[in-house]
């Protein structure tokens, strides 16, 4: 072969491994096995950030009893009941945020009281006797798990995203219209707004009803309006 032969050749593999590599289903495993590592950091910082605040919390629970009194074992209850519930409400969200289903208001008060009971219990003491460095070393845990709560929440949805992206531009990030033009993410979205009635729940299968668009695009298309509606 010469020097263009070899050439075409090449550009022919690198098209077919590109192909494979930018297909949805390869790019949702790739996906899925970030998934995994990003919930077992997460889960593992969030497990030993509650552990830590276990015994600051049974020492506030048990200030004034002896060691070894009813009253003294009870206090190493209360810390995991408060975050066995806040671990429980995390394993939904789990679920829920893979499908990009909304959980209701109950369910978001749940988790911001638990996480707000557990950094008071913890750091109580410390306030009270006024000790700065306390107050730091006692506030970081409960922070950083409030914050990876918060956290893991939207990772979980944007990867979600991204899987849906990637399939949206396998297929073609725009779509043919009947009348020949293209048509936009813009124009589905402009439909979809004229369609829309405060009546009316915007969910995936809504939009599809209302703008032709496909089962790939109106998740995303779900996502947009529903984000302008609540900004109005």
């Amino acid at each position: 072969m010469n020097r263009a032969q070899r050439l075409a050749q090449d550009a022919a593999e690198a098209a077919e491994v590109r192909a494979y590599q930018t297909h949805p289903d390869v790019v949702a495993l790739r996906i899925e096995r970030v998934r995994r590592q990003v919930d077992w950091m997460c889960w593992s910082g969030i497990v030993l950030g509650l552990a830590f605040t276990m015994t600051n919390v049974q020492g506030f629970a048990s200030a004034g009893t002896g060691p070894g009194s009813l009253p003294w074992l009870a206090a190493w209850v209360l810390d995991p009941t408060v975050s066995l519930v806040l671990l429980a409400i995390l394993r939904a969200e789990q679920v829920t945020a893979r499908y990009q289903v909304r959980t209701g208001v109950w369910v978001r008060r749940a988790k911001w009281f638990t996480l707000a009971a557990t950094y008071v219990m913890n750091t109580w003491t410390s306030f009270a006797a006024g000790e700065a460095a306390s107050i730091v070393l006692h506030s970081v845990p409960p922070l950083v798990v409030f914050v990876a709560v918060e956290a893991i929440t939207d990772l979980r949805d944007k990867l979600t995203d991204a899987v849906l992206v990637a399939a949206e531009r396998h297929a073609g990030h725009e779509e043919p219209a009947k009348a020949g033009r293209r048509v936009l993410f813009a124009d589905y979205l402009a439909i979809a707004r004229e369609m829309w009635t405060p009546d009316v729940e915007i969910t995936p299968a809504w939009v599809r009803r209302a703008t032709g668009c496909s089962r790939g695009l109106s998740p995303r298309l779900a996502r947009t309006l529903r984000s302008e509606v609540t900004d109005d």
